[in-house]
This record gives structure tokens, sequence and C-alpha cells, in this order.
């Protein structure tokens, strides 16, 4: 019933409208308390089981079989066709069996070692990539800058950012006006999370943001719990697996593991996770069983830092100075390789899966 100003005294209409005011805000409250007690949404990163050579279908289906919120496929080349009536079919197929898509690709960077112009110029690469994600509903399009070679290119890995914000604002308006985020990953050791932070704040954090993964923040010295307090606010997207680092003769070598394999503390990492960005779903992105040496001893190895250690660099040696050293994956003797490879994919992603669920994680029983 409307209030009648006229029947009641003005102190008394306004205690009204504060009482009224506090009823508003705690049910805001209560609801937001609401979807904090929702497990975060479980999905996987298509480049878990790169081996199998799945096309979109294909991808939704494992989802399905996986019974996960979400599938991020990360490579535009999974995709029979890129026309939208196609998209808008996968779309269909995915919202009909209750799986989310997430959408990415790879460089956007012109100058990068990594950029190729498959999809055509970086701005035409970014443009399609909004339009796709439109098609297929996908809240956001991942790309990467590059990789850890791009530190080592004319002026640095700063230039390679700026380089890649201009294209970013290049595209401004069509992605806002289509409703997609970009989500610009920590990608194979091109970027601090701190450097990507200042690569999102430049090109405007209200479209751009991360897409958070945890095992590439070894490859930038950081301990994945750092990284996750730096971007964490700015996640958008994520593409995450374990790590293990341990001490070895030029510095730390680190590999890349099934989550719960690793050395990172999921309950606390989730825990965090869960405050900073509680509606990101946690997508698996495993590439288990290849080591790889920092060789953070070697003077030559601080070319591609010319500031110095990062921040964050001691709380990464005291994680490898706890750990100890794992071999690396080896194909069964006689075994066809192509197979054993698919049947490894899977069943790192699945035993990631596995232990994300028994922590809590999914909202699929």
């Amino acid at each position: 019933m409307p209030i009648d100003t006229n029947s009641i005294s003005r102190r008394d209409f306004a205690k009204g409208l504060a009482f009224a005011g506090f009823s508003a805000m705690h049910s805001a409250n209560a609801d937001a308390a609401a979807r904090a007690k929702e497990p975060l949404k479980l999905g996987i990163d298509n480049f878990s089981v790169r081996a199998m050579k799945w096309n979109d279908r294909q991808l939704i289906d494992y989802a399905v079989k996986l019974n996960v919120d979400v599938v991020f496929i990360t490579d535009f080349f999974a995709f029979t066709s890129l026309d939208d009536r196609h998209l808008q079919e996968i779309r269909k197929v995915a919202a009909d069996n209750g799986v989310e898509i997430y959408l990415g690709n790879w460089s956007i960077c012109p100058t990068s070692v990594r950029f190729k112009k498959d999809w055509g110029t970086a701005e035409e690469h970014l443009q399609l990539g909004i339009r796709s994600a439109r098609a297929l509903g996908s809240p956001v399009f991942r790309v990467i800058l590059g990789g850890s070679d791009d530190r080592l290119t004319d002026s640095g890995i700063n230039a390679r950012i700026d380089d890649t914000v201009k294209v970013l604002k290049a595209c401004r308006n069509r992605a806002i006006d289509s409703g997609i985020k970009i989500a610009v990953e920590n990608h194979a050791g091109d970027m601090h999370s701190l450097e990507l932070v200042r690569l999102i704040e430049e090109a405007g954090k209200d479209w751009v943001g991360a897409n958070l993964d945890s095992g590439n923040a070894a490859s930038t010295l950081e301990d994945p719990l750092d990284s996750l307090e730096n971007l964490g606010q700015y996640t958008i997207a994520t593409s995450l697996r374990d790590v293990a680092c341990w001490e070895s003769p030029n510095g730390v070598t680190m590999q890349w593991t099934a989550i719960g394999d690793g050395m990172v503390d999921w309950q606390k990492y989730f825990t965090r996770f869960a405050e900073l960005c509680p509606n990101i779903p946690v997508n698996i992105e495993t590439i288990s069983g290849s080591n790889r040496e920092l060789p953070v001893r070697k003077e030559e190895f601080w070319k591609a830092w010319p500031s110095g250690q990062p921040k964050g660099y001691q709380a990464f040696l005291a994680m490898a100075k706890q750990g100890k050293p794992k071999l690396a994956y080896q194909h069964p003797e006689g075994s066809n390789r192509e197979k054993s490879e698919q049947e490894y994919q899977r069943a790192q992603l699945e035993r990631s899966i596995q232990y994300c669920r028994s922590i809590g994680l999914g909202r699929k029983t």
C-alpha cells in the first residue's frame, strides 16, 4: 500500500523510508549470501584433451559425459564452421544439455612472436572472436598476448603490452555493443600477474579482464596463490591446473600436474577464489607430465627481467624449496604414442574433475 504523506508526520515518513531501505539492503545481503553459498561452477578447457582433436559437438558431448557446468573452447579450429548459423546451433545443443560455452583463441598482439595471421590482422581476429562469442552465448572471448620469448623482443614485454592495448581499444565499442568482455590470459611466461593488471587497467577494466591460469603463474616466478591475489578481482574466466616446483642445478624446475597432484593448497585457493570472483567458473586445463627448468641462477635468464626480480619471487623460491622432484611422463614402451597420449590427457583431466568434486566444486550432482 502506498504511504499517505498527508496523514503522517515528516519524522514518521523518514522513519518509514529508513526501514524500507534497511529491508531492501537486508534482502540484497541475504541474496548475496545465498549466492556465495552456491558451489563454484566447474568446467573443462578443451586444451586439456587436445590430442583427441574433437570438434565442437564432440566437446559438448564430453562435457555432458563428465557432468560439468561449462565447456571452454579455446581454439577456433575446434569449430566445424564460424558461421553465425552454425554457432547458434552449437549454442542450442549446449543449452539443451545444460552446458555453458566459453570461447577463446590465441594472440591478438601483432608484434608478438606467437601472433599468426590465420584470422587476419590482430583487430580482425579480435572482431571475429567478439562476433563468434556473441553467437555462441559466451560472456567472454579469451585471448593471449604471447609467450615468454616476447620478454626478449625489442623494448621487452612492456612494448608488447602497449601494442595489445592498442588493438583492444580499437575494438572497444564493438565488444561493449555486443555485450562481450575480453579475457586476457597470463600465458606461457609472457606477463607477470601485475603486468597483466597494467594491461587491463589501461585497456579498461569495465570490459577487459583476466583469464586466470594458475599453472602459468610459475612460469613468471609466482606462487599461484599470489597470482590469484593479484588477479582475482579482475578475473572473468579461468584455465586452472596444479604445479609442482623444486630446486635444481640451474634454478627451479617445474611440472604441471592434475589438480591435487601438485603443491597448490586448493582448499585455501578456492576459498579465496570464492571471495574474489564467486560467479566465475573453474575451468580445468591440464597440461601434465613434462618438466621445465627456469635457470634463475644464470645471469642470462634475467635478461628477460630487466627490472629485476618480480614481486612474489621470494615466495616462489620458498615454494620450490619445499618441493620434491617429479619424473616426467613417459609413454608406455611399445604403446601407440597417439593413443597413449589421448588416454593420458583424458585421465589427467578426469582426475582433476574428480578431485574438484571431492572438495565441493560443481553445481551438478
